[in-house]
């Protein structure tokens, strides 16, 4: 199944090279070495909860792991001695979603979070002398300032005195332990807190097009560990933000809504931003150890890695309208994009820098066993991620020649696997293809097929025209003409047929049929009551809300669809009733979309695309599943899943390069010690994994079981993607 090396290099070349390289950290580059995290295996089952583990999380020198349940308990365990220390009863009296230590505090306090919709820190040293049952204790602060559950917390490098906090209220909370140790202060209303960070009840969008108008029910948080003034979020919509503290306003309460301050950059992958699907959201958001990157999860949808360092107006940026542009049919392209480097020589269609000989042939090669698959239809798998490690391994080194070639080969091996948003990633290498040669057949063609496959027989008939055009004598290039004809004259028979008989129709109804948009957009004179009224009760299971999720999308999905009122206004109803906190909205400070009333025409934002996505996992059962970076240096990324398995993959190329069974239900949480090759998962079960390179042999599954691993290993992807394939929001996709 191994058929070339990953990219961290040899172990013992590693060693050598201290020789000569005196300022190389071996260490960090032996933490989470590929030859270590392929003997991954499951060491032993920490036993001390009574709940679905949703939190865990190291100390600074990874001596100590905290971990947070749906049992309401705080758990610190011992890293060396692989035992529970201390149990703590917070009470909170819902799920806990978040724990953390507390930086420079001696790991003396710590942090949780709930779905109660509190924040309630502990000291630890106050349990001297107490067994490991430690039961309950009174909590050193108590922040009752949210009006719906905590998802995230976050802490700061070397703060010893703030934590903050993301909640579904849409709000981000700063608390600052020298101000006080409860909020809201004793006779007043939580609405007199003035520690509202970020204030993003009117942040959420459906698209990159529209203005924000909803409240951004916040999930996630990170804040920088290499520059702590970047601030990182992600919620119920699909795009991450990213803040720069520094230039935020002063904290403010939450008596008025207050249009969301500007942020630094958005981060989204393309073909995500202009869905307008109301419950796209993202599960996790979190910093690459050096700052340089993010990694984003969605619910329904995949891991992506985007860059945080991007010069304005590159290629790793887009503007609203730039994802249709992708799809339109231009004659000619831009070439600017993919122009070698000034220096170095062609080579037989490659650009070579001083690569060794090798190295090229291992490139012509891995293209040879990709275009062998595809004629045959066999591993296209595993015939992606060759192409991956030419465009995203060596992608600089190689001519355009190669390059294209390449590009074509893994848009139509895109279109043949057909996992979900795969025939966006071949829309992607078209255009690149066909930046480096316009008259390309094989990139329009395989562009009229993507486009196909997303329902866009308009623009897909303009690409296959256009294959045709540049071979008059192909005949699949005539028969797609022919056969996307076809279905756009078949698809106008019926729209006709549709309008004739409505035409003929008893009475019309009086009014307009209000969509769900229109009644989610709805401005309501009692929304601040709303938002600012006592908590609901305990909600006892985040997936709880995913099924409620469920529910409110199978409306949406008859959104502008001639209905009986009566059925859909019911349904309605009840759904906003239970959410009117997070979807409905005015507010004291006006509508949100303001400025276009003044005048002014909302200016969509810039947002950052993705540089990579990493697929294989299922993520759409909770919305606590996290996507992690893997050691000191990131070099691996790993992901819960539906399946109760969790994966890595090789940042650098998307290669999966270990899979492993981590629950008898959904893994949720994957985190990397600081310093140790060492793992430490939870999910739906009461138990925490961890997870040593103990294995006898190297694997791709779990345990370093050396028998059929690869038919193992696919057919869980498959069956992964066919979850995506089903969710809530399949049939949402977008034409």
């Amino acid at each position: 199944m191994e058929q070339w090396p990953f990219h961290d290099g040899n172990v013992h070349n590693l060693l050598e090279n201290r020789r000569i390289d005196i300022g190389h950290d071996v260490g960090r580059s032996l933490q989470m070495h590929s030859s270590l995290i392929r003997r991954l295996s499951m060491e032993q089952e920490l036993e001390g909860h009574q709940g679905c583990v949703n939190a865990v999380a190291w100390n600074s020198n990874g001596s100590l792991l905290i971990s947070g349940s749906d049992d309401a308990l705080i758990n610190i365990w011992s890293y060396s001695g692989r035992n529970l220390l201390h149990s703590i009863e917070t009470g909170h009296s819902a799920n806990i979603f978040c724990t953390k230590f507390i930086p420079e505090t001696s790991d003396e306090l710590v942090a949780s979070g709930a779905g109660d919709a509190e924040v309630r820190l502990f000291n630890l040293s106050r349990l001297n002398g107490r067994g490991f049952n430690d039961g309950a204790i009174t909590p050193s602060a108590l922040y009752q300032c949210h009006t719906r559950r905590v998802k995230k917390l976050a802490v700061e490098v070397g703060n010893p005195n703030m934590v903050w906090s993301a909640s579904e209220d849409g709000t981000l909370r700063q608390h600052d332990f020298r101000e006080g140790t409860s909020c809201p202060p004793a006779g007043s209303s939580h609405q007199e807190c003035r520690n509202v960070l970020l204030d993003l009840r009117y942040g959420a969008k459906r698209s990159l097009a529209d203005p924000p108008r909803l409240t951004l029910a916040l999930k996630s948080c990170d804040i920088s560990s290499t520059r702590p003034h970047l601030l990182l979020v992600g919620g119920n919509d699909a795009f991450a933000r990213l803040y720069d503290r520094r230039m935020l306003p002063p904290l403010t309460s939450c008596r008025k809504r207050m249009l969301p301050p500007t942020c630094v950059n958005y981060f989204c992958p393309m073909h995500l931003s202009d869905r307008g699907r109301s419950s796209l959201h993202l599960t996790h958001v979190t910093f690459s150890p050096n700052g340089e990157e993010v990694l984003l999860s969605y619910s329904g949808e995949h891991v992506y890695l985007m860059d945080v360092n991007h010069a304005s107006g590159s290629s790793m940026q887009y503007t609203s309208g730039d994802a249709s542009k992708l799809m339109t049919f231009t004659p000619v392209l831009n070439k600017l994009e993919h122009r070698p480097p000034l220096s170095g020589v062609f080579q037989n269609g490659l650009w070579s820098r001083g690569k060794t000989t090798a190295g090229i042939e291992k490139c012509r090669m891995l293209v040879e066993i990709a275009k062998r698959s595809l004629d045959n239809r066999t591993n296209i798998f595993h015939a992606i991620e060759a192409c991956n490690e030419v465009l995203d391994g060596h992608g600089i080194d190689i001519g355009p020649t190669l390059r294209l070639e390449c590009f074509c080969t893994r848009a139509a091996l895109w279109l043949k696997r057909k996992w979900k948003n795969d025939a966006h990633m071949a829309i992607r290498d078209c255009h690149n293809a066909r930046r480096i040669d316009s008259s390309s057949f094989r990139a329009h063609y395989c562009m009229a097929e993507a486009l196909e496959q997303l329902g866009k027989h308009k623009e897909a008939l303009d690409f296959a025209v256009a294959a045709q055009c540049l071979s008059p004598y192909d005949t699949m290039a005539a028969e797609k003409v022919e056969n996307i004809k076809k279905h756009l004259a078949a698809a106008e028979a019926e729209k006709s047929n549709k309008a004739s008989d409505g035409s003929h129709k008893g009475e019309p109804r009086t009014g307009r049929v209000l969509s769900l948009s229109d009644i989610l957009y709805r401005s309501e004179a009692n929304s601040d009551a709303l938002q600012d009224g006592p908590r609901s009760e305990r909600e006892d299971s985040d997936f709880d809300e995913e099924l409620e999720l469920d529910f409110e999308t199978s409306i949406s999905g008859d959104e502008g669809r001639d209905v009986e009122s009566n059925i859909l206004h019911g349904s309605l109803n009840l759904r906003i009733q239970r959410r009117g906190d997070s979807t409905r909205e005015t507010g004291a400070c006006g509508s949100p979309s303001s400025s276009s009333q003044n005048g002014v025409a909302y200016q969509p934002e810039a947002v950052v695309d993705m540089k990579r996505r990493y697929a294989g996992h299922c993520n759409v059962g909770t919305d606590i599943k996290q996507a992690s970076f893997l050691g000191q240096r990131g070099e691996f990324v790993a992901s819960g899943s539906d399946d109760g398995r969790w994966f890595i993959w090789e940042k650098q190329t998307g290669k999966l390069i270990k899979m492993l069974l981590g629950d008898d239900a959904v893994v949720n949480c994957v985190q990397s010690h600081p310093f140790d090759c060492f793992v430490a998962t939870s999910g739906i079960d009461n138990t925490i994994k961890l997870w040593t390179p103990t294995a006898a042999v190297p694997s791709m599954v779990a345990g370093g079981s050396a028998g059929p691993e690869a038919a193992n290993v696919l057919e869980a992807m498959e069956s992964n993607q066919q979850k995506l394939c089903r969710n809530r929001e399949a049939f949402l996709e977008e034409e």
